[in-house]
């Protein structure tokens, strides 16, 4: 089965994938974010403006990565944006960017857990996950505990792309195949992915991002928490949450029939968005 994934694979045109655009060179990670901020806060412009978003507000994001994002918020008005993430390593690459960008004394980052957040109740005014939903280990943990660092009369704006969605098993930056998860076993894929980065100079720490050992020594893929629309859905309703602003972005236009029917909507919806207010 990891052959014919493999040989599949090839008939596919590679994604563009930040990992790559710096393993090449042409990009980095940080930069990379940096120029997407605005994507990011795309799917929110249709209920609130950029500067009640930002301007004056002490910001959290939550799983950062190298910070780009974070340095973008920071951009666009914010007083004092601190970017969270679990990957130490990311934060030297983001504080780069910041000294570059004139952002350094607006901008902070910490290695943590986004379940134990290192702050006092009521810090922030508004709280961004972009795209970490997905990646938390224990989701309900993440949202107590962001609901106990908000101010009150503060906002949490939540995007993060279902499970099956065509990219929802996080691993395009070497295997192209929409839906690869829906055809292929997990022990295929993690078989498959370890072979496709073998050779990449970055191949082993990618290995170690994505892949953990269960108690069991059995691999499973930890980047990922597989989390599904009615997923997120059934946590808001045990943790009584209701979003002030909800919406699911189809994969394109023309989807979006398909986007709204009770079983399609997993594999159509390219995003799903939701602000929450305290």
């Amino acid at each position: 089965m990891v052959n014919l994934l493999k040989f599949w694979n090839k008939c596919f045109k590679p994604v563009v994938h930040p990992f790559n655009l710096s393993n090449d060179g042409v990009q980095t990670y940080s930069m990379w974010q940096y120029e997407k901020g605005e994507d990011t806060i795309s799917f929110y412009l249709d209920y609130l403006t950029k500067e009640e978003m930002f301007c004056g507000k002490e910001v959290l994001d939550i799983g950062c990565g190298a910070g780009g994002k974070s340095l973008y918020y920071a951009s666009c008005g914010a007083k004092k944006v601190i970017g969270i993430d679990i990957v130490a390593r990311y934060k030297q690459e983001a504080l780069e960017l910041a000294k570059t960008l004139n952002l350094q004394e607006k901008f902070e980052f910490f290695a943590a857990d986004a379940s134990d957040l290192p702050f006092p109740p009521e810090s922030f005014d508004t709280i961004i996950m972009n795209d970490a939903m997905e990646h938390v280990a224990r989701p309900e943990a993440v949202l107590q505990e962001v609901l106990r660092v908000l101010k009150k009369g503060g906002r949490i704006f939540i995007n993060f792309p279902p499970y099956n969605h065509p990219f929802g098993a996080h691993l395009s930056d070497v295997i192209f195949i929409p839906w690869v998860h829906l055809f292929f076993s997990d022990k295929t894929l993690i078989k498959a992915y370890k072979e496709l980065v073998c050779n990449l100079p970055d191949g082993t720490e990618r290995v170690s991002f994505r892949i953990s050992k269960d108690k069991n020594g059995e691999e499973y893929f930890s980047y990922i928490n597989k989390m599904t629309l009615k997923r997120y859905k059934q946590m808001l309703n045990k943790l009584h949450i209701l979003p002030v602003y909800y919406k699911e972005v189809p994969l394109r236009p023309f989807l979006k029939p398909l986007a709204k029917l009770p079983f399609f909507r997993e594999y159509f919806v390219k995003m799903a968005v939701s602000v929450i207010e305290k």
